[in-house]
């Protein structure tokens, strides 16, 4: 089973806000009383934070869906929503967050680096919170809002000072273990090494980390033997060393053509890299030593004699050292402390991040409305922040909520924008992307006669403040009266014209 892996896909849910309540309070004597519902609570973050003690992504490896706590629901009484509780997933040093499409969303560096992967969802409002003076009793609330969902690739990059490179079994493990107190795998096959491992070497007043990458092979830009999956690794460190092998069993290779071999992966790999943005030194332009390691055998220090005068042609450090009987490696030790602490200074410093204040457009309406075909119809889809976010805060199966979603919708100036796109009354209208949309029939507030029903949640009767007097009242009743004795002085008159003679009678009130 594979016990480290630095590339994940990782799917992030944030926690869903919790629905507001809809309550009314009841008192002795008031059995209404006023609203009391409170409002639900917001739904936890999904955070990826540095920790010291994480070396890997296994654990996303295996569990790739990652949600927070949802909020809890209000309650009557005023008893809010708990709020949910942050996801924090511990990443190692030198993730790199990314989009699908390869967007570098965060770069984390430094223990403690925290990056918010996943926003929880709002908690929806209780009737209380909606009350207002023309409001006064909602029999409604808002639901909470879904958390935010987004699939991020998590790509490790270790961070180190110094990277080992060179072919397999060109004893770079050897070689950390020696100079650090870290304990790779060793053995005397290819590719032992199947996981980069750090270790911290101390050489007087330097102190510096020691990457050691898995061996390369021609071929490892494209993906060749572990190619690309670990050449990242070597993309943010100050130093490079080349480590050759002086006592190659195989005939045909030496020194100087395994160099010249892993240069040419190297520069391959760096032609792809977007160096000027990190601002890093160019990949091969990076302070480079050459290392002759297994110099403590005969055909070792005969290797090495041959070879080192065309190494120094380079212009760089050439070393030998021997991982064994260490010899050369407090010398190598040394030169490259020296070597990343001229890098580090060199690194320009930090700039803080200037605060950048940008006002709204006092224009600005915050949605739009673009036509479409739905169903082979013209349909019109409304795209913006404030009315999706309203919708899915409505609960569809009360009435007076879908009234208070029409009457937002109104004063933010859907109806206008609907209308000046060529909508008519019985228009199929779509709020929200994709098919997650809510589909209706548009009915807007002027045909429909709604504003001739006043504020919605008030009662127009309960707003009648004038009392009839005495006199008025008495004058309705002969008004009443007046009416009465004139219906039924027009009844007389028709039955005395024979207006209601019964055929069947001769006149004097017999049947004929």
């Amino acid at each position: 089973m594979a016990t480290f892996v630095d590339r994940v896909r990782l799917q992030v849910i944030g926690g869903s806000g919790g629905n507001g309540a809809a309550s009314i309070r009841r008192e002795k004597f008031k059995p209404l009383a006023g609203p009391d519902g409170a409002n639900g609570g917001r739904g936890g973050d999904v955070i990826l934070e540095v920790d010291a003690s994480t070396t890997t992504l296994l654990e996303y490896h295996h569990k790739p869906h990652q949600r927070a706590t949802s909020g809890g629901f209000g309650k009557g009484d005023l008893r809010h929503g708990a709020r949910g509780a942050d996801l924090v997933l511990p990443v190692p040093d030198g993730t790199v967050v990314t989009t699908e499409d390869g967007t570098v969303l965060a770069d984390m560096i430094g223990i403690g680096t925290r990056y918010v992967a996943a926003r929880g969802g709002n908690g929806g409002l209780g009737n209380a919170a909606l009350a207002s003076a023309k409001r006064k009793a909602p029999g409604f609330a808002l639901l909470g809002e879904p958390g935010q969902e987004r699939t991020l690739i998590l790509e490790l990059k270790s961070v180190a000072d110094v990277a080992l490179v060179g072919y397999p079994s060109a004893g770079k493990s050897s070689l950390i273990a020696a100079m650090s107190a870290a304990r790779p795998k060793i053995a005397d096959y290819p590719f032992t090494t199947l996981v980069p491992n750090l270790g911290v070497v101390e050489a007087g007043q330097h102190r510096y980390t020691v990457a050691d990458v898995p061996g390369l092979i021609p071929g490892a830009s494209q993906g060749k033997g572990l190619g690309l999956d670990f050449l990242r690794h070597i993309e943010r460190c100050h130093v490079i060393v080349h480590v050759l092998d002086a006592a190659a069993l195989e005939s045909e290779r030496d020194p100087v053509s395994d160099l010249e071999t892993i240069e040419a992966e190297l520069a391959a790999y760096a032609a792809s890299l977007d160096e000027e943005t990190e601002g890093r030194i160019p990949l091969m332009e990076r302070p480079t030593v050459i290392v002759l390691n297994k110099t403590d055998l005969p055909d070792g220090v005969d290797m090495a004699d041959m070879v080192r005068d065309r190494l120094g042609e380079r212009d760089v450090p050439v070393l030998d050292v021997s991982a064994v009987s260490h010899k050369g490696l407090r010398e190598l030790s040394f030169v490259l402390g020296e070597l990343v602490e001229e890098a580090r200074q060199a690194l320009p410093a930090p700039d803080a991040a200037p605060i950048v204040i940008t006002p709204a457009a006092e224009d600005e309406k915050g949605f739009r409305v673009v036509t479409e075909q739905y169903d082979g119809e013209t349909a019109y889809r409304v795209q913006g922040d404030k009315p999706e976010r309203w919708v899915r805060q409505t609960d569809f199966a009360n009435d007076e909520a879908v009234g208070y979603l029409a009457d937002r919708l109104a004063r933010l100036g859907v109806e206008d924008e609907l209308y000046a796109a060529g909508a008519v009354a019985g228009s199929t209208v779509l709020i929200g992307p994709g098919e997650d949309a809510v589909v209706f029939d548009w009915e807007p507030t002027m045909v429909g006669g709604a504003e001739l029903l006043g504020a919605r949640g008030t009662d127009q009767r309960l707003e009648e403040r004038h009392r009839p007097t005495r006199e008025e009242k008495r004058e309705q009743q002969r008004a009443r009266t007046a009416a009465r004795m004139d219906r039924l002085a027009a009844m007389e008159a028709e039955r005395q014209a024979g207006y209601w003679t019964d055929p069947a009678d001769d006149g004097d009130g017999r049947r004929v």
